[in-house]
C-alpha cells in the first residue's frame, strides 16, 4: 500500500489548507514503501464500469456515515494533533523496511488426488490477495484457499491469482479481464486497504468494486469480497493516527458490503480480524515488514472466507439452518454496519415472503459461520507429488485386486 511522494512536515500548499484537509493526506505517508517504487509492477488504472450502479454507491456513501465511530471532524482537533499525527505518519512509514521480489505465485492444480470436474478458483486484489510477506506459495491466501476447497468439497480445484501488490479498487478492470478468461466458478476480491491509504474517494471505490462484481457474476461466477481490513491494528501505526485509519477502514468496509451485496455478490468482513492474533504474538502473526501478514496471519484470513466459499459452491442447504440469536435477516444497511464491527462475518442477499426488498430496502442475511483452516496447505509444486502418491497407491492395489478377481473366476476343484 503506497502513497506518492510525501509533502515536508509543516509546508502548506499554496493558497493554503485547512488543517482537515491536511491531516485526510496523512495515512498515506504511513503506507508500504515497496508500493509505488517500481512503476512497472504497478497495475494498469482502468476506466471507471461503464455501468456504475450509482444508486448502490449512494446508498454505500449514506451507509458509510453511519458506519463512522467518533463522527467529530478533524477540523476541531487543532494544529497541535494535526503535527502530532503528521509526525506519527512519518514515523510509522520509516519503520517499515523495503521489501524487494514479488510475492510466490500459487497458481496451479490442488487436490489431484480427488476426481471430478476441477473447480475453478480466481483471486483478484490487492496484496493480501497476492499473499504478499508469505515465504512459500503454500502459505498465500490462494494456495490456502484452493487446498481447503479441495479437502471440503473433495474435488480437485484449479486456482488463478491475478492480484497485483499495491492495487487499488480502480484497478481492478485489467484483473477481471484476465480472470474471466478462466471461466470461474468463484472469484474472491481481497480490495480496500490501498484506497483507504491513498484517501481514494469512497463513492468512486465502490463504483469500481461494483463494477467488477457484476462483470464477474455476469461471466457465471459466484463473488466474495473480503471487505477493507481495520488498518488501525498495524503496528507502526498509533494513536491517534490508529484511531483515524481504524475510522476510514470501517467505512469503506461498510460501503462494499452494501454495494457488493446490491450487485449480487456476498462479503466476509475483515475488519480487526488480525488484530487480537497479531497482538498477542506479533512476531509469529506479521511477516518481516510488519506491515503485511506472515503465514500464520494468511491462515487466520483464509480460516474465515473458507466457510463462505464452500456454501456458495455448495448452493442452498437442503434443510433449514438454524441460526444463532445474532444472526439472521437484516435490513442491508443494519447488517453492513454490524459486519464493519465484527471481523469474520457474511452478508448475503435475503428475501422475506417471497421479497428481497422491504420498507427500509434491501434484506440481507447475516451468518456467523465457523472458520475452517485448511488441514494440510500445499502449493502447486506439491500437488504433483500428491498425484504420485495416489497414483502408487492405486498401482499397489491393482496387482492383489486383479489376483482377487482371478481367485474368484478360477474352476473350484471337486471330490467325487
Amino acid at each position: 500500500m503506497t502513497a506518492g511522494a510525501a509533502p515536508a512536515v509543516g509546508a502548506a500548499p499554496a493558497g493554503g489548507v485547512s488543517h482537515a484537509g491536511r491531516a485526510g493526506t496523512l495515512i498515506r505517508l504511513a503506507s508500504h514503501p515497496m508500493e509505488g517504487r517500481s512503476p512497472a509492477t504497478q497495475p494498469r488504472a482502468s476506466r471507471p464500469p461503464a455501468t456504475p450502479g450509482r444508486g448502490a454507491v449512494a446508498r454505500a456513501r449514506r451507509l458509510a456515515m453511519l458506519a463512522a465511530l467518533g463522527g467529530a471532524g478533524l477540523g476541531a482537533v487543532g494544529a497541535l494533533l494535526t503535527a502530532l499525527m503528521v509526525g506519527q505518519a512519518v514515523l510509522a512509514r520509516r519503520s517499515i523496511p523495503a521489501v524487494e521480489g514479488p510475492p510466490p505465485r500459487p497458481d496451479g492444480e490442488y487436490g489431484l488426488e480427488h476426481a471430478g470436474p476441477a473447480v475453478r478458483l480466481v483471486l483478484l486484489g490487492d496484496s493480501a490477495a497476492a499473499g504478499f510477506g508469505a515465504d512459500l506459495a503454500r502459505n498465500t491466501t490462494g494456495a490456502l484457499l484452493a487446498a481447503g476447497l479441495a479437502e471440503q468439497l473433495l474435488r480437485p480445484v484449479h486456482l488463478r491469482c491475478v492480484a497485483v501488490v499495491g492495487a487499488e479498487s480502480r484497478h481492478l478492470g485489467p484483473q477481471v479481464e484476465a480472470a474471466l478468461e478462466e471461466h470461474p466458478d468463484l472469484a474472491v476480491i481481497i480490495i480496500g486497504g490501498n484506497d483507504v491509504t491513498h484517501r481514494a474517494s469512497v463513492s468512486e471505490a465502490v463504483a469500481h468494486l461494483v463494477g467488477a462484481v457484476r462483470s464477474l457474476r455476469a461471466g457465471g461466477a459466484d463473488v466474495i469480497v473480503g471487505t477493507c481490513p481495520d488498518l488501525g491494528t498495524i503496528r507502526p501505526i498509533l494513536p491517534p493516527l490508529r484511531w483515524l485509519a481504524t475510522h476510514w477502514s470501517r467505512q469503506m468496509a461498510a460501503a462494499q458490503t452494501i454495494a457488493v451485496v446490491e450487485a449480487g455478490g456476498r462479503t466476509v468482513s475483515f475488519g480487526d480480524l488480525l488484530g487480537p492474533l497479531f497482538s498477542a504474538d506479533p512476531e509469529r502473526m506479521f511477516s518481516p515488514d510488519r506491515f503485511h501478514p506472515s503465514a500464520e496471519g494468511y491462515q487466520a484470513a483464509a480460516a474465515a472466507l473458507l466457510p463462505t466459499a464452500v456454501a456458495a459452491l455448495r448452493g442452498a442447504p437442503e434443510r433449514p439452518v438454524v441460526l444463532a440469536a445474532n444472526e439472521g435477516v437484516r435490513t442491508l444497511r443494519q447488517a453492513a454496519v454490524e459486519a464493519a464491527r465484527q471481523a469474520g462475518t457474511e452478508v448475503s442477499g435475503a428475501s422475506v415472503a417471497g421479497n428481497e426488498r422491504g420498507p427500509a430496502g434491501r434484506w440481507a442475511q447475516l451468518r456467523h459461520r465457523v472458520w475452517r483452516r485448511t488441514q494440510r496447505p500445499t502449493g502447486p509444486a506439491d500437488q504433483f507429488q500428491v498425484r504420485s502418491q495416489a497414483e502408487q497407491r492405486r498401482l499397489s492395489q491393482a496387482p492383489r485386486n486383479s489376483q482377487a478377481s482371478r481367485t474368484s473366476q478360477a474352476p473350484r476343484a471337486t471330490v467325487d
